[in-house]
């Protein structure tokens, strides 16, 4: 059994799991769709630099993340990822949840439960980071709907 996060933000695609799987599991696209962002992946590790210039190989904030599941989806079972973020700055937990909603559709369920390392309670900085990260992952997975579409219909 899959737990979804009550948090999550949750968007149908208009492609089966494998192919959302695909797309939006896959860290690396996150870079096309989150913007002044730049993801590089080793192994286990995936690290997103967030700046003005990062895009262009400046410094910028880093979110360090380690991948702690990549189970695609099988059959009607969700594909499921998770990671824990473990940078300097940014700390917390993210999933994303692929569940199969029919031969050519999907639903995909993003969550982020970040806090800022530091002296502020792990609350009052979860509390102020969540809107702004909802509107990122509300906008990264609109791109991603996006970019699924147009591979459907073309």
């Amino acid at each position: 059994m899959t737990s979804i996060p009550i948090d999550a933000v949750v968007r149908a695609f208009p492609v089966d799991a494998t192919t959302a799987w695909e797309l939006v599991a896959d860290l690396r696209n996150h870079e096309r769709w989150i913007p002044l962002t730049r993801i590089t992946v080793d192994g286990s590790t995936v690290t997103a630099v967030s700046g003005p210039l990062a895009k262009r190989g400046f410094p910028g904030l880093k979110d360090v993340m380690t991948i702690d599941r990549y189970d695609p989806p099988a059959g009607a079972d969700p594909g499921v990822a998770t990671f824990t973020k473990g940078g300097r700055v940014l700390k917390g937990t993210a999933s994303i949840v692929v569940v199969p909603a029919g031969p050519s559709s999907s639903r995909v369920f993003w969550s982020e439960n970040v806090h800022l390392a530091g002296p502020l309670p792990r609350r009052l900085t979860e509390a102020l980071l969540k809107p702004f990260l909802g509107g990122m992952v509300r906008y990264a997975l609109l791109k991603a709907f996006r970019e699924a579409r147009a591979t459907d219909r073309g």
